[in-house]
């Protein structure tokens, strides 16, 4: 197949991507299980930090880990390990991404695709029946895939409901990362409960003590009598950070506090208007990505979800394991269990 090369990054240095033999059978048995990890490029959410920690943690354990990206880009960039495999597609959309990952699949063979995220999931799959099925593929769907919320994207997520019908076949294992998930799965996409397994995201890992202790400084901590919450995520509108500004407006009319927002996005510059026009000029600090935010959120007095709709919500747990009182929306799915339906938070 030509077209244009696909790129291997090793401790931060590109050079072309050739495939190398494949071995014997004999040298099959004695190779460790090869997996190839595919999403879309590595920016600072959720499921690139849970992806990055479970590929880590295979890579540890003698797996040989691949990232297969659409891109190598985002704030994460710097945090894949020096040690493990890169491959960069070089292909923003993912739809145009499907022949280079049946290009790798069927030249590299490995033993699994893991494959992240609606359209990467969708592509993983194609790109694999491309290929001849060579990989085992197990998708992991971490997002509502409910009509109600769906309605609120364009029409390539709004379609996603109906091509994971039609690829069902193509998958060994869907990974939901909460029973709401799992649910939909069922009850939506109608994919056989058999072929789908519930792990929660992997969060609390054996450095998240020594994470959450690092110093923060802000000029809004540690003032005695003067509450200070933060909220972390990324500023799209699924995150709902608006209703958090308007009911924080609310709140700064009998009380006084500050808001710290982590994160970076498209709805930065919208926000902060309307945390001018609210009159929280002062009050509010955007302070963009956060590699770390385990220490911001330890230092508040409560960490805020504003979301409409997790599928897990890894922050939830991270403020729970730093000790963080949780305000939160009454959010399907994720936090709901994770909140007990409101026991373990301001509901």
């Amino acid at each position: 197949m030509h077209g244009r090369p696909i790129t291997l990054q090793t401790k931060n240095n590109l050079q072309p991507w050739e495939c190398p033999a494949v071995p014997e059978q004999h040298d099959r048995q004695e190779r460790p299980v090869s997996l190839t990890i595919t999403m879309q490029n590595l920016a600072g959410g959720g499921v690139e930090r849970q992806t990055l920690a479970l590929a880590s943690a295979l890579q540890a354990r003698g797996v040989a880990v691949t990232l297969l990206l659409n891109e190598a880009v985002g704030e994460l960039h710097d945090a894949v390990p020096s040690t493990m495999r890169l491959v960069d597609l070089r292909c923003r959309r993912t739809s145009r991404a499907v022949p280079l990952i049946a290009r790798f699949l069927r030249q590299e063979r490995p033993d699994v695709l893991l494959a992240n995220l609606n359209h990467n999931n969708i592509a993983g799959v194609m790109g694999n029946v491309l290929a001849g099925m060579p990989s085992r593929v197990i998708i992991c769907q971490h997002s509502v895939l409910s009509s109600d919320y769906l309605r609120t994207k364009g029409w390539s997520h709004r379609v996603t409901p109906s091509l994971y019908r039609l690829i069902t076949p193509g998958f060994a294992r869907a990974v939901a990362v909460s029973q709401g998930i799992a649910r939909e799965f069922h009850t939506i996409v109608h994919v056989p409960q058999d072929k789908i397994t519930v792990i929660h995201n992997p969060v609390i890992g054996a450095d998240f003590e020594s994470r959450a202790a690092e110093p923060v400084e802000h000029a809004w901590l540690n003032q005695p009598g003067r509450p200070v919450f933060v909220t972390a995520g990324r500023l799209v509108p699924t995150k709902d950070h608006e209703t958090l500004l308007r009911a924080f407006a609310l709140y700064r009319r009998h009380h006084d506090g500050c808001l710290l927002i982590l994160g970076s996005g498209p709805l930065r510059y919208s926000l902060g208007a309307l945390a001018d026009e609210l009159g929280l000029h002062g009050t509010v600090d955007f302070l963009g990505f956060q590699a770390n935010p385990l220490p911001w959120i330890r230092s508040a007095d409560a960490f805020v979800l504003s979301s409409h709709a997790e599928g897990f919500g890894n922050v939830l747990v991270e403020a729970m394991g730093c000790g963080t009182p949780v305000i939160a929306t009454n959010c399907e799915h994720g936090p709901a269990e994770i909140l007990d339906d409101g026991r373990y938070a301001c509901w």
